[in-house]
């Protein structure tokens, strides 16, 4: 999972970046129109709405994404599952 930034906005909705997930199981990609100033929960969805929707949820996800970001991402991504996230105290 990564981003491409810095494009001529294009589209109706003048999209300015595009998320790129790399899917190595069936050897595809997928580049999702986005904004670059998308937050968390806009990527959340956007995720939800085109990769769980069609191919359910991964095991594993690689971003290079800061911390505070990537936690954002799968508190809202786990609501939106209806699944509680914890984390350990040890």
């Amino acid at each position: 999972m990564d981003w491409v930034t810095g494009l001529a906005p294009g589209g109706k909705e003048n999209f300015n970046a595009c998320l790129i997930i790399v899917d190595r199981f069936r050897k595809s990609m997928r580049c999702l129109p986005c904004h670059k100033e998308d937050t968390a929960m806009d990527t959340s969805w956007l995720f939800w709405n085109n990769i769980i929707s069609t191919c359910g949820v991964p095991q594993i996800i690689i971003s290079d994404r800061d911390p505070k970001f990537t936690s954002e991402f799968w508190t809202n991504l786990y609501d939106m599952l209806g699944t509680n996230l914890a984390f350990s105290t040890a």
